[in-house]
């Protein structure tokens, strides 16, 4: 079978080595269902969890979006890899040596750019640690942290620096150990100068390194000392940045998130830090930019739990707000922190110590609802009795009766007549939820747009979605057919003389010419191996498909026989149809007796079928 430059035995070993569902379980919250695994999938938004692993063949599918495969297509999708790239990380992983045959020159450019670029900045962060720590230009970024309460240890754990305030000292350093220097610059460490050399990116900041999922060094960001502007500057984004779906910290946090299923999100680099400190390491932050779909993916890979803690001013609860919406979409369980007084969580800590951050914040998190109607509140004068009127029903019409839980509806309705007994009463409160809930239900039933994008299954107003068509009998034994080609090399070489690639359907005549090419190379029945010689993302999700769902029960001769005679059948009939057609346009252009040989044709045929 054909891998490219890839040799045959690095791919054998690194699937050998790599159990999927260890491998998959680092980024998914997996259950045991049966014989499989499953859990919410980290390709696309679901409530319900339709995504599956089969230990036993080594493979995975989401009946949702389609997408399956083995170990190796795995890690593509979910780190962005390509195939090369993707076995060359199982590889290291599992101390398989890995030389490529056959890389092409485009291929190692771009490898050995990569490695450079993460060597780069690997190298800039242990520069500007030491700088920190053992020089005086970092002692006064030294003291400020100190002051903060950012102890020796909080400091070599996060690997936190200082680039000082001139324009070429990584410039040097990096020459000098014969960096190649546009390359540095394509990696955003450096810029260039419109007169020709380089300078520095980062001057006079204290510099919190920014790592991919694997704990490499991608970007940093840089916060001043003085009173420059931005506060924060992060890398520009690059090849290996992405702002919109990388999450600071979450190299580091993910075992604890997973171990927990539950993740803490905060704002800043700061606030993980010092709730690191305080025993909170689940924590991490997005990157000066709101809360994307993507961040809220790849924290569902790993809990099913998320707690806000965003700074407790007027802009941190806006934001608060803002994520909501995004997290839900996803399918998490989601809480938010309240912090009194407008701290933000480094003040708070400061303030009341680690164990009241815990506690009280954290673990005292509320749910949406109840956040919703604090930060509404926020809006109404408390001390005016018309504006808690107003408030009683905003609070009625944009939160409580959107609940689809008649228990959490009733419960935040009895909070709510209790502190406001004296605007109005419980009864009326209900009542006036009823008639807004009736409204909303008008409005969906005359059609309005209501994306539910987190479901999988749309429906289109009917009280039950629609049936999926049924599959036709040629398709089905096409399907049958192939998964026992893929457990017998007996029955696919028997397919191979009867049939070879004359299968109705293309993909599955590809995935039959595949599974020929495998067995004749002496490999065994061995779904993932197999289906690690496709390298095409479509014929995977399709050999997935067929693994996970069709069945060998009652396989035998006969069997075997029906389905290749329904297979034939077929064939036959398509070509009925179209030497039909050919008469009819015979006919049509006064050619009657190339008709009547094309009907001796059409009749030869039809007593083949009659005899089947």
């Amino acid at each position: 079978m054909s891998s490219g430059p890839i040799p045959e035995h690095v791919i054998e070993a690194v699937l050998k080595h790599h159990d999927i569902v260890e491998v998959i379980g680092k980024y998914v919250h997996l259950s045991k269902a049966g014989r499989n695994w499953k859990g919410l999938c980290p390709f696309h938004s679901e409530k319900s969890p339709s995504f599956n692993v089969n230990p036993e063949k080594q493979i995975f599918k989401c009946f949702g979006c389609g997408v399956g495969g083995h170990v190796i297509r795995f890690i593509q999708e979910i780190e962005g890899y390509s195939f090369a790239e993707a076995v060359r990380h199982l590889a290291e992983e599992a101390n398989v040596p890995y030389v490529w045959e056959r890389q092409t020159p485009e291929q190692a450019e771009r490898q050995l750019e990569k490695e450079q670029i993460v060597k780069g900045h690997e190298f800039a962060s242990k520069l500007y640690h030491h700088i920190l720590r053992n020089s005086a230009e970092g002692k006064p970024a030294l003291d400020y942290l100190r002051d903060r309460g950012f102890t020796n240890s909080l400091i070599e754990t996060f690997r936190i620096g200082f680039a000082p305030n001139r324009w070429d000292v990584l410039v040097q350093y990096l020459e000098q150990r014969g960096f190649p220097m546009p390359l540095m610059e394509k990696g955003a460490l450096i810029g260039a100068k419109s007169g020709g050399g380089y300078v520095d990116k980062f001057r006079n900041r204290i510099m919190f390194p920014i790592s991919d999922s694997r704990g490499n060094v991608i970007a940093f960001a840089g916060r001043t000392l003085g009173g420059e502007q931005p506060k924060y500057l992060n890398s520009p984004e690059t090849g290996l940045f992405r702002k919109s779906r990388l999450l600071y910290n979450y190299h580091a946090a993910r075992a604890e998130i997973k171990r927990l299923n539950q993740a803490v999100v905060f704002e800043g680099y700061a606030d993980v830090i010092k709730a690191w400190s305080a025993g909170v390491h689940n924590g991490v932050a997005t990157m000066g930019t709101a809360l994307t779909e993507e961040h809220a993916l790849l924290l569902r890979r790993s809990a099913e739990r998320v707690v806000v803690c965003y700074d407790g001013d007027d802009a941190g609860q806006s934001a608060a707000y803002k994520s909501l919406q995004v997290l839900e979409k996803a399918g998490l369980d989601i809480k938010i922190a309240v912090l009194p007084n407008r701290l933000d969580p480094d003040e708070y800590i400061d303030s009341f110590g680690p164990e009241r951050f815990r506690t009280d914040i954290i673990e005292g998190a509320v749910p949406p609802e109840k956040f919703k109607l604090l930060h509404l509140r926020r809006n109404f004068n408390m001390q005016d009795n018309e504006a808690k009127l107003r408030y009683v029903r905003t609070a009625i019409r944009e939160v409580i009766a959107n609940i689809d839980s008649p228990t959490g509806r009733e419960h935040y309705l009895k909070e709510l007549a209790s502190e406001f007994s004296a605007i109005s009463s419980f009864e009326s409160m209900k009542q006036e939820t009823n008639e807004i809930r009736l409204q909303l239900q008008k409005k969906r039933s005359n059609g309005d747009n209501n994306d539910f994008s987190w479901n999988t299954v749309r429906n289109d107003g009917a009280e039950y979605a629609p049936l999926p068509k049924l599959k036709p009998a040629y398709d089905k034994a096409e399907r049958h057919l192939l998964y026992i080609m893929m457990h017998d090399r007996d029955i696919s070489a028997l397919v191979q003389e009867r049939l070879g690639d004359a299968f109705n359907d293309e993909a599955h005549a590809a995935l039959a010419a595949y599974l020929y090419a495998y067995y004749a190379q002496g490999s065994e029945p061995d779904a993932s191996k197999y289906m690690a010689s496709l390298q095409d993302d479509a014929l995977e999700r399709l050999a997935s498909s067929i693994l996970m769902t069709e069945s060998e029960q009652g396989v035998n001769e006969q069997v075997i026989e029906d389905y290749l005679r329904q297979i034939e059948k077929h064939r036959q009939q398509q070509a009925i149809e179209r030497l039909v057609e050919e008469r009819i346009e015979k006919e049509k252009a006064g050619d009657f007796i190339g008709a009547a040989r094309i009907e001796l044709e059409i009749l030869a045929l039809n007593g083949k079928l009659q005899k089947r």
